[in-house]
């Protein structure tokens, strides 16, 4: 299914943005537009996974997570939950695949 490769590719971006420093030098240095990408693309990634049935609370939460993510600490710890919620979801999305 496309939803669970878009949520690992989701978690990961997610987890490279919630690198102390790095992370947000990333953001300043696009001029945030890599925190109106990650919105759009979760919104994508919400759509999948909506289309196979499969809700995803990280979409969600990475759709705030970058709403909020100009506010530096909430944005760090935002960025963090949905890196570890995605990875998990799409963990257990590959999981459940397998068992298919």
């Amino acid at each position: 299914m496309i939803s669970t490769a878009l949520k690992w590719i989701t978690g990961i971006l997610e987890g490279l943005l919630a690198i102390p420093i790095v992370g947000g030098l990333f953001i300043l240095g696009s001029g945030w537009q890599a925190l109106l990408f990650m919105f759009i693309f979760h919104a994508v990634t919400l759509g999948f996974s909506i289309k196979d049935g499969r809700f995803s609370v990280g979409s969600v939460i990475g759709m705030v997570a970058n709403l909020l993510g100009v506010i530096p600490i909430l944005g760090w710890m935002l960025h963090t939950l949905t890196a570890i919620v995605l990875v998990i979801d799409a963990a257990v999305s590959s999981a459940s695949r397998k068992r298919d």
